[in-house]
C-alpha cells in the first residue's frame, strides 16, 4: 500500500506552531474515503486539493494512498485525512477497511463516461449500507474540463440522483481546478455544522501538510 503525506507547513503558516498567527481554536479531525471507478481522477482530485497540482501523467493507485489536509473556516479547523483507494476491481474487497470508520466518503464518475456513473450509483448504495449510519457521502462528476465536447452524463441525471439519495452533489476538474476547493470546503462545512448564514460569510485558508504553499500558509490551487 502506498502513502502519499505531505510535509508538515512552515514555521509561523496558519495552523503550524510556532510564532506565526495563531491558528484555529478547535480543530476537528475527519477521516474522508474517495471511491470510484479506475481513471475517474481521485488521485487527480485528492494531488490538486493537498498541492494545488495535476499530475499529466500518473501510475493507477495500488491499494490506497494517504494524504493530509486542513481546512481553516471562521477560525474552526478540521483536518482531513485522506485516503484515496484503488479502482481497479481486484481492490474492491479492500474498500470496507478505507471506508469504516470514515466521516466523509467522495464518491468520483467521469462525466464523460456513463458506466463510470453507474458505477458511482454502486459505490453510494454499498456505503449506505455498510458505513457509518451518519456519513456525509459526496456525488463528483470529474473532467468537467471536457465535457463540452464529450460529456455522457447530464448535470440533471447526477443532481437528480444526489437530490433522491441526500448526498452533496458538485461538478469538477481536477485538471483545471475548477470547483475542487469548493467541493472539500462544502464537506468540512458539513462536518462541522456551520449555518447557512455562517457559509455565506465566511474567510476560507487552505493550509498545505506540503511544501506547496504561499508565505501565508494558502496551498497554490
Amino acid at each position: 500500500m502506498s502513502q502519499g503525506q505531505g510535509r508538515a507547513p512552515p514555521r509561523g503558516a496558519p495552523g503550524a506552531g510556532g510564532g506565526g498567527a495563531p491558528g484555529p481554536a478547535r480543530m476537528q479531525q475527519a477521516k474522508l474515503v474517495l471511491l470510484g471507478d479506475q481513471g475517474v481522477g481521485k488521485s487527480s482530485l485528492a494531488l490538486r486539493f493537498v498541492r494545488g497540482q495535476f499530475p499529466e501523467h500518473s501510475e493507477a493507485t495500488v491499494g490506497a494512498a494517504f494524504l493530509t489536509q486542513t481546512l481553516n473556516v471562521n477560525n474552526r479547523g478540521i483536518k482531513f485525512d485522506i485516503w484515496d483507494t484503488a479502482g481497479q476491481e481486484r481492490y474492491h474487497s479492500l474498500a470496507p477497511m478505507y471506508y469504516r470508520g470514515a466521516q466523509a466518503a467522495i464518491v468520483v464518475y467521469d462525466l464523460n463516461s456513463s458506466s463510470t456513473f453507474d458505477r458511482a450509483i454502486t459505490w453510494v448504495r454499498e456505503l449506505r449500507q455498510q458505513a457509518t449510519g451518519n456519513i456525509v457521502i459526496i456525488l463528483a462528476g470529474n473532467k468537467a474540463d471536457l465535457a463540452a465536447e464529450h460529456r455522457a452524463v447530464s448535470t440533471e441525471d447526477g443532481r437528480s440522483f444526489a437530490e433522491e439519495n441526500g448526498l452533496i452533489f458538485a461538478e469538477v476538474s481536477a485538471k483545471s481546478g475548477l470547483a475542487v476547493n469548493e467541493m472539500f470546503l462544502m464537506v468540512a462545512n458539513k462536518l462541522l455544522g456551520m449555518s447557512s448564514q455562517e457559509r455565506q460569510s465566511q474567510g476560507v485558508r487552505l493550509n498545505s501538510t506540503d511544501s506547496d504553499t504561499d508565505n501565508n500558509g494558502r496551498c497554490r490551487c
